[in-house]
């Protein structure tokens, strides 16, 4: 019956034992004490063969009858049906073993989100506190069912690894959650945005620190939550209350793709709002197609413009050296313009991958 760190008693008597107990003493019958309680006899049995439970009022009573405390009464009640509970509840762990068995937990130990231990109730009770849920049917109705739209507006009910997805959606919002902005200021997000370029055309050891704090500054919280095995996820945007949370991944570990990941997830809240939810990489029911097209089209324009691409295609031959030169004219990473030219298939996959950066953010959680 004890979850962890806490003991509960293995059983607890039903306050009618107490109460028979105290009748045979005083020679009182279940009739009897009906007339001097003034209650109806059936609820006096009822009482005594503990299939109804004694109430507050039924409590003042017994005492001026038995002299018993109606405190002691009450609390017999209340202990009773706390146990009670528990035995419901363990129950309801019992019935969620194989729930717990789809989530990645082994990696969600390793990033220090959930505890370790290799008993399965313990599995149901760390991802019920980890989800601030206190079953599977409260777990599916929020990620899968969307019984509350108001917080998660899409359902994750027909993807096969929901799990993992609604555990690094979570990880987001807690991480979130350590995080104080000021009100979100759309004008100064969009000023900011120019600071940020520069930030990616520099991209200095400490870029995501800055990163952070420049959108923290506008009211954006921006986390990285590391991946989780079958949550391909490379990025996700929404509104928690009335503040904007980019949650980034890092996936492929290549600053090009980082980049695009962020400004389209910056797409999304300065173009569709706090209804809208996305997550960049899954198709999930909600997902709107016309809105993650515009997301795209707002990143590569902030990345590099399609007139600013045209430039460079222009330029024939192209070197290395010109790639590099028309990135700081343009004020973008050399390895934004190649990734995009790889990705139109302007130049074979490999071509410049030496300009890419890399993006570790192992050690992070």
């Amino acid at each position: 019956m004890a979850t962890i760190n806490d003991y509960y008693p293995e059983s607890v008597t039903h306050p009618s034992e107490f109460l028979i107990e105290s009748l045979e003493e005083k020679n009182i019958g279940a009739k009897e004490f009906a007339i001097k309680t003034g209650k109806p006899e059936k609820t006096i049995t009822a009482v005594l063969k503990g299939e109804s439970s004694i109430t507050p009022d039924m409590a003042v009573l017994f005492e001026q009858v038995l002299k018993i405390p109606a405190h002691f009464w009450n609390e017999a009640q209340r202990n009773y049906d706390e146990y009670e509970a528990r035995v419901n509840f363990q129950k309801n762990i019992e019935q969620c073993k194989e729930w717990a068995r789809n989530f990645p937990y082994a990696k969600m130990v390793k990033y220090g989100w959930v505890k370790k231990t290799r008993k399965a109730e313990e599995k149901v009770i760390e991802l019920f506190k980890f989800f601030e849920v206190a079953s599977q049917k409260g777990f599916e109705d929020y990620y899968y069912n969307q019984r509350t739209r108001v917080a998660f507006r899409i359902s994750l009910k027909n993807q096969e690894n929901a799990t993992a997805i609604a555990a690094w959606l979570r990880r987001g919002e807690l991480q979130a959650d350590q995080i104080r902005t000021p009100e979100f200021n759309k004008n100064l997000f969009k000023k900011k945005l120019y600071e940020i370029k520069a930030l990616m055309a520099n991209q200095p050891k400490d870029f995501f620190e800055e990163l952070h704090n420049i959108c923290k500054s506008a009211g954006v919280k921006v986390v990285h939550t590391p991946c989780l095995p079958k949550a391909p996820i490379h990025g996700s945007t929404r509104w928690i209350k009335d503040t904007p949370l980019i949650q980034l991944s890092g996936r492929y570990k290549r600053n090009d793709i980082f980049w695009f990941t962020f400004f389209h997830e910056v797409g999304h809240i300065l173009l569709h709002g706090k209804k809208y939810i996305s997550i960049e990489n899954i198709d999930v029911d909600g997902e709107n197609k016309e809105f993650e097209k515009e997301a795209d089209e707002f990143a590569s324009d902030w990345i590099l413009s399609k007139k600013e691409e045209d430039e460079i295609l222009n330029f024939n031959p192209l070197t290395y050296k010109d790639i590099i030169n028309f990135a700081k004219k343009f004020g973008t990473h050399p390895a934004c313009i190649i990734g995009r030219f790889q990705h139109e298939r302007r130049i074979p996959y490999g071509t410049g991958n030496e300009l890419f950066e890399p993006i570790n953010f192992e050690t992070q959680s």
